[in-house]
């Protein structure tokens, strides 16, 4: 099969692997039929992660079973699932509290020895606890299928679900004052995330107009195209000098982190789920303690998420499926990386 590999600093390549096979009785096989490239994956990509060259990169993807071990029982092949962006057991202390991500048999799909979401198909381990099923009917080559649709539910493999632990680790909730801070697909997913917890006024901070405009499509009410000390002066005006009650952080530095720590209104919370790079002196504990300031987020796990927003997402109650402006298939997956490295690209989604 082919599937794409990283082998150095700007050098993806999409090479002839070895096929997957089924290694332990709750393994499964998955056809890949959508996946797409994450912003962490540009890391790795510019060279700020190291990788052992050749190693298999990815970890969003939804498809069609194609074979399953022995004890396998809740998929079957020709059933269309959609995957979380880390396997979990669904049985240890962690899985059965919902922090799928601590699972303590848990992985990513491209740690090393694992398959990547990029490539034709994915060998998945625990398929009973980490496959979701979806229905058969979303699969584009049948009469009915509905291309946009399968494109939204891939979201849930990552973005849409970590921006939903997002604006619950910031406290959102009907009548409530939001303040995004990022505006790549994590924070765009944040802001849905929002509108769909009853906010009542969303501010997005980013100064792309492209992403702007997603962002009021998803429900935000205003823009701040300023960073820094201006950034939180605009928000202070545009809350009467209180701050939001609940602020999403969706970047990872210094930065960011600071910023969203002074736009937070006293009493208020930041949901962080930036993955941080640089950001080690960004929490100001006295900040904090002086205005009652909550800190949560981290690894969302978003496998506990999925049941509970793909009804919305199949209803059409929300629509994730735009923050993906660009589409390639796995020949076209290099040039994808560099749109997205060089801020052309939102997100890329691939079909193989």
């Amino acid at each position: 099969m082919r599937a794409t590999t990283i082998h150095a600093p700007y050098d993806i390549r999409v090479e002839e692997v070895p096929d997957p096979r089924i290694q332990r009785p709750g393994d499964a096989i998955v056809r890949v039929m959508r996946s797409c490239i994450c912003g962490s994956d540009l890391w790795a990509y510019r060279g700020e992660t190291a990788v052992e060259p050749g190693s298999r990169i990815g970890h969003e993807f939804l498809g069609m079973v194609m074979e399953t071990g022995s004890e396998v029982t809740s998929v079957k092949p020709g059933q269309l699932v959609v995957a979380p962006f880390k396997w979990s057991d669904g049985v240890c202390d962690y899985c059965v509290e919902g922090l799928t991500t601590s699972c303590e048999h848990g992985g990513f799909w491209d740690d090393p020895g694992s398959d990547g979401g990029q490539g034709e198909a994915v060998r998945v381990p625990f398929a009973d606890a980490t496959l979701v099923r979806i229905p058969e009917e979303l699969a584009p080559d049948t009469h009915d299928g509905d291309s946009r649709l399968l494109d939204a539910v891939l979201t849930l493999s990552d973005v849409m679900g970590t921006g939903h632990h997002a604006a619950l680790g910031a406290g959102v909730r009907p009548g409530a004052t939001v303040a995004v801070v990022g505006d790549g697909a994590v924070g765009l997913c944040a802001v849905l995330a929002a509108k769909r917890l009853g906010a009542e006024r969303i501010i997005t901070l980013g100064r792309h107009e492209a992403r702007a405009a997603i962002a009021r499509k998803f429900g935000a009410t205003d823009v701040v195209p300023e960073r820094g000390d201006d950034a939180v002066a605009a928000v202070r005006e545009l809350t009467r000098g209180q701050g939001a009650h609940a602020v999403i952080e969706a970047v990872g530095t210094e930065q960011s982190m600071g910023t969203a720590l002074r736009i937070a209104r006293p009493g208020g919370a930041v949901g962080y789920v930036g993955v941080p790079h640089g950001s080690g002196n960004a929490l100001d504990l006295r900040l904090m303690f002086d205005r009652n300031i909550a800190v949560r987020g981290g690894v969302a796990p978003v496998r506990a998420y999925i049941p509970e927003l793909l009804p919305d997402v199949l209803d059409g109650t929300i629509d994730p499926s735009p923050v993906f402006d660009m589409t390639v298939d796995l020949d076209g997956v290099a040039s994808g990386y560099g749109a997205m490295a060089d801020r052309t690209a939102l997100k890329v989604l691939i079909r193989p």
